[in-house]
Formats: structure tokens, sequence, C-alpha cells
């Protein structure tokens, strides 16, 4: 019987394109392979131990012939390539929106209403990563007080400010504000709200964050698990993802160290429920990104040793991000999918899931909870033979 389940989800965690990637312009787009080649192999003895090594060829990574979890991958059906499309469906919401993607960046139109939104003009509108937008503008933006503003290319505004010029708190009501005046055809999905720190060529990122996001349009793994009575707790941008919808409680976190963080210390204190934690790993450097997802890899044990008969840990992504491409931009990538724990079977294949609402399908069946309208569960297959 299972009685509590933690799935990480980690931003950009691709394993090579999808079918359909070339209408993203993501054909060649393959991150773990990418990033892993881009150094000379990485090291994962964590997630290569879970079977990692079997969902793709990743340089430094070998296939394990008793592998101490099951593994495969999963594929997205949403059309959309980000956290918002991602993490819906994982939690059995697939997306099939039809209006047209930022891909040349920013509208004119919703350019001008951020301007009319926030009584100032803005830097940018073009397709970039907060990173580049920090370090092309920064020190432009510390003069004149204008904010940064940036789309990855999907339905998403990117807005970001140096805590001195408009701190987070103000610039997320006025991203809120400005979520509620941008309206029609043309108006985005999301608007994210970022915070920077630090002087004019040592600027520091990452320090806060804020996505102000429409509620999923059909019931949520949380909203389903919380009628049936269970613990249901957000780490990291989840609320926000779902604005907040199905959870008992969340915990808002600036990094992805903090977020890990807070994960083990919330599945501590949880004797039960469902636990989803989201993890901003993906740094715009190779290098960069390789170190952090080796220390991501250092701290899994961490968690690993607390569980207990009963725990179920599942490690999968949202989306692809494809850090050696120029663009540094989300990419419509398969993802990994890693699930372990005491009473489990290990180093079952669980294939190719042609949807991630498989993910959230195998937890509502593992916590007893109702069946949800997308996806079918895998759970028989974690059941040890």
């Amino acid at each position: 019987m299972i009685n509590r389940i933690v799935l990480l989800v980690v931003d950009g965690l691709g394993v090579g394109p999808l079918p359909d990637a070339g209408d993203y312009g993501d054909g060649q787009a393959n991150t773990l392979v990418h990033v892993a080649d881009a150094v000379n192999g990485v090291h994962l003895p964590t997630l290569e131990a879970l079977g990692l090594g079997h969902v793709a060829p990743i340089k430094g990574v070998r296939a394990m012939a008793q592998p101490n979890g099951c593994f495969g991958r999963s594929a997205f059906t949403s059309t959309g390539n980000d956290s918002v499309t991602g993490l819906w469906e994982l939690s059995g919401v697939p997306s099939h929106s039809h209006r047209a993607r930022y891909s040349s960046g920013v509208p004119a139109e919703v350019v001008a209403g951020l301007e009319l939104s926030f009584g100032r003009k803005v830097i940018g509108g073009r397709v970039a990563s907060l990173r580049s937008m920090v370090r092309d503008h920064g020190a432009e933006h510390l003069s004149s007080g204008a904010p940064l503003l940036w789309t990855d290319g999907q339905r998403t505004c990117h807005l970001a400010t140096h805590d001195t010029v408009m701190p987070i708190a103000q610039l997320s009501q006025r991203c809120r504000d400005a979520r509620k005046l941008l309206l029609g055809t043309t108006a985005p999905d999301r608007i994210t709200a970022h915070a920077f720190t630090g002087a004019a060529g040592a600027f520091r990122i990452g320090m806060g964050r804020k996505d102000l996001v429409s509620e999923p349009p059909s019931d949520s793994v949380f909203d389903v698990l919380n009628r049936s009575g269970q613990i249901v707790m957000g780490v990291g941008k989840v609320s926000d993802l779902v604005g907040g919808r199905g959870l008992t409680r969340a915990f808002p976190c600036g990094s992805a160290t903090a977020a890990f963080d807070e994960a083990i210390g919330v599945f501590k204190n949880t004797p039960r429920g469902f636990l989803c934690a989201g993890l901003d790993l993906m740094p715009d450097e190779p290098s960069e990104a390789a170190a952090a997802l080796e220390d991501f890899d250092r701290r899994l044990p961490a968690l690993l040793e607390l569980v207990r008969p009963g725990d179920m840990i599942m490690i999968t992504g949202d989306h692809g991000r494809d850090v050696t491409r120029p663009e540094k931009t989300p990419t419509r990538e398969y993802v990994p999918l890693l699930v372990t724990g005491p009473r489990l079977a290990y180093g079952v294949n669980l294939g190719t899931r042609p949807t991630a609402a498989d993910v959230g399908q195998t937890i509502v069946e593992a916590l007893r909870a109702e069946r949800m309208p997308y996806g079918d569960s895998f759970f028989e297959a974690l059941r040890p033979g």
C-alpha cells in the first residue's frame, strides 16, 4: 500500500525531441545528451542507479544491469513546451490551445499594454532568457528604471527588475494588474516576475520569482487528491502554476537548492499524501547546467534515505531546455521517468508513455483516489512480481 508520494519535476530535463519537435524549431534538441557531450560526460551516480542510463545515451551515465528503480520516458500531447503545459499534463490536464505562440517576440499590442499598466517603458520584448536579458540590459535598466521584458517563445511574458528599482512584491503586483488588463487573442497565458540583485557586471539572478497563471481548465491530480482527504503539498513554483488550487499548503522557494531542501523538510513532517516539488536546475551555460545536475544528484540520497515502506519517489521533467542552443529557451522533448520505493519493483522498463498524464493517473491510483479522465496508470507495473 502506498501512503506517501514525492514527485520531483526538474525544469528542462529533456531526453530527446518529440515527433513534432520540428514544428517548434526543436527538431535537434536533446538536453541531457547535449549537455553531457559538451562537458565530456556527467557524473550522476544516484540517477544512474535509478535507471537513467536506460532512458537515453548520456555520456558518463551507465545503463545499470540491476537498477534500483523503474525507468522510462514520457511524451507530451499538450501544445506548447513550457512549465505550465508540462506540469498541467503531468497532473492529468493536457492543454490543447491553438493560439499563436510568441515565437518572434512579445506582440506589439502586448508590449503597449504592459507599458500602460506599468506606467513606464519596458526594455526588450525578444525571445531570450533571464540571464541574457540581465547581462545585456541590466545596466540600462538600473539607469532608466525600465523593466526588462522577454518571452521564451511561448505565450509567456517574463519581466525582471533589480530589487533597488522595484522589489519583487511590487513587481508581482504590477504583473498581476497587467494580467487583468491584457485581454484578447494576443494576451499572454502567463506573466512571470523575476528579481535580480547586485552591481553591474556582477548581477545575481534567481533571487525571487512569481508566476501568474490561470487555473487549469479541469480538475488536476491536486484537486482529486484533496477531495479524497489526502495532504497535498506544493514546493517551489508548483502553486503558482496551478493557481494554488487543490493544495493543502504551498512552499514558494527562490532557488532549486532551497526548493529541494524545503521538499526534504516537508517530507519528513508529512505522514501521508502527495508532495510535488518544482526544481529549476538548468542555468544557461552547459558547464553550469552539468554542475547543477551533479549537485542535484549528490543531494538526492538525502531524500532517498528518508523513504520507508509505503513511500514512492518519482523524478521527471516538464519539458526540455537544451542550453547548448543559442536561444536557451524551453524545447519540445521527451522527459525521463524514474520511480523507486521500498516495496516497488526494480528494473522494470516503463517504456515510452504516450502522455505525461500517465504520471497523474498513476499517482491517484496509488493513493486510492478517483480515476482521472486522461492518462493510463502504470501502477500495476510497479508492483513487485
